[in-house]
């Protein structure tokens, strides 16, 4: 790849991998049988779109230590983005999520093909959860035949059992979190394993292990990439309940009708008084929350300053972030792409 970061032309080349790699996939499942056509379908949607940040921090943990542009290394950083897709599947299933890049999620587009069948949303549901398993074993057999050296695959292999344990203890916590009294060091560790690390760290660290990068690399990668991605997680839940629906292609009702323990909420609770908690106790939770309830919500978060809370957080740790990547000793034109891939994660508007 030229020399500076070109991030569209690098998403070109993932978009590609993914593809023909989820396609040929998706083919060979659906011809086992034509009925498993739908689920074929969803397969191959799970990864239609997407900004690609995973892959590129897997690049630039590869390219920070030294190592060339690869296409065997775009392949094998192109999993990162199957393992997010699994991880999206399975996360919109557990939060009930009706859309997703402004379409039907899995688990919804799937009752097509079980309409007829009894306990059709069950049905549909137990569709949706295979996909994101396959999703997951797929992200794993694109990595192993991305076509570099079993000695350099060998080096990061343990690391993909940390990012799936770590994955579904935040996923768990997410579950076990829910409905329970807004906590922000809860809502913190929540979002630091169910989103934060798979999505800057451990693809640095992957990418890293790839090329051989020593302990001293691997602790900078950790110290710039963890803040990040705990950034990133909680610009999501910002654009989540203040972004545009149209933009962000999610439902903004989503985490206050489910009452999830966001870093958002639970800064609101943490700055009410008795009066204004029990309005919010009315509100949260209510699956039947209809828009003037949502907008008293918001109402009260921003009387509270709690998303210029959650700002000053961001804000912090992507501060924190590129004062460690400054402490770095890689190449130039890495510290250049992943200072943009900084500001790229944490200053967006879908």
């Amino acid at each position: 790849m030229a020399e500076p970061w070109e991030p569209a032309a690098f998403k070109g080349r993932v978009d590609g991998v993914l593809r023909d790699f989820v396609a040929r996939e998706a083919d060979q499942l659906a011809a086992l049988d034509p009925v498993l056509g739908p689920v074929a379908e969803q397969v191959e949607a799970a990864v239609a779109d997407g900004k690609r940040l995973r892959a590129a921090f897997c690049y630039w943990g590869w390219r920070a230590a030294g190592q060339p542009d690869s296409d065997a290394l775009v392949r094998a950083a192109a999993s990162m983005e199957l393992v997010h897709a699994a991880a999206v599947v399975h996360d919109d299933l557990v939060d009930d999520s009706p859309l997703r890049h402004g379409r039907p999620t899995a688990h919804v587009a799937l009752r097509a093909a079980v309409r007829r069948r009894p306990r059709a949303v069950a049905a549909a549901r137990s569709l949706a959860m295979l996909v994101g398993d396959l999703l997951m074993a797929l992200a794993g057999e694109l990595f192993t035949t991305s076509g570099l050296p079993a000695a350099y695959l060998a080096r990061a292999r343990p690391l993909w059992s940390v990012l799936a344990r770590e994955l579904v203890a935040g996923e768990c916590l997410d579950i076990l979190r829910t409905g329970a009294e807004p906590d922000t060091a809860a809502s913190l560790k929540v979002i630091r394993y169910k989103t934060a690390k798979y999505t800057v760290e451990q693809p640095l660290l992957i990418g890293g292990a790839l090329a051989g990068a020593g302990g001293r690399l691997g602790e900078g990668y950790r110290a710039y990439g963890l803040p990040l991605g705990e950034a990133f997680q909680l610009r999501d839940d910002l654009l989540g309940l203040f972004g545009d629906p149209g933009r962000t292609g999610k439902a903004n009702a989503d985490d206050v009708r489910a009452h999830r323990p966001t870093a958002l909420l639970a800064e609101t609770w943490r700055l009410a008084d008795e009066v204004e908690r029990e309005r919010l106790r009315a509100l949260l939770g209510r699956r039947d929350l209809d828009a003037d309830g949502l907008d008293a919500v918001r109402e009260t978060m921003r009387r509270l300053k709690a998303p210029d809370r959650v700002e000053d957080m961001i804000t912090a740790r992507v501060g924190t972030a590129l004062a460690a990547l400054r402490e770095l000793d890689v190449p130039a034109h890495a510290a250049t792409a992943l200072t943009a891939l900084a500001r790229t994660a944490t200053d967006r508007s879908t």
